[in-house]
């Protein structure tokens, strides 16, 4: 999608995202090696009773979803960050997640005209309808691309 294309309020729908067990643990081992990511013996009987994906791959999955769904053909180069990052469930071996990205605000920057700032929420769910991910993101548009 295009900046121009964007408008507060609409909602971007993406998805679903099948998430594999061996996934999970090749993710954690790689980056999050705690045992309850990557040892699903452990984790059974641990806090969560089961395996459980890191958070940052879980923010890796709306990543893809939002990139495939939204930005891909935009003019976006870059972010300065989130405002806030939430995990209020586990993601688990076998979830289906769904992307939903609402626009909060659409700009341009007063300094730079050809510079667009879109700030939007982005809440991840598995098919059960439980939030797994819940982040407000800032994306850069480059509109004298």
């Amino acid at each position: 999608m295009k900046f121009a294309e964007f408008h507060v309020g609409q909602v971007i729908e993406a998805g679903p995202y099948e998430v594999s067990e061996e996934e999970i643990v090749r993710f954690a081992t790689a980056y999050d090696p705690q045992w309850f990511h990557t040892d699903a013996q452990a984790a059974k009987g641990g806090r969560f009773e089961g395996l459980i994906a890191s958070g940052w791959h879980t923010c890796g999955i709306a990543m893809r979803l939002v990139a495939d769904a939204a930005l891909a053909g935009s003019e976006s180069f870059a972010s300065p960050g989130l405002a806030y990052v939430k995990w209020p469930h586990p993601v688990r071996p076998g979830d289906r997640l769904t992307v939903r990205a609402t626009v909060v605000e659409v700009r341009r920057s007063k300094g730079q005209s050809a510079l667009g700032i879109l700030r939007w929420r982005w809440q991840l769910f598995n098919a059960k309808g439980s939030e797994v991910l819940d982040l407000e993101a800032t994306s850069l548009f480059d509109l004298a691309a």
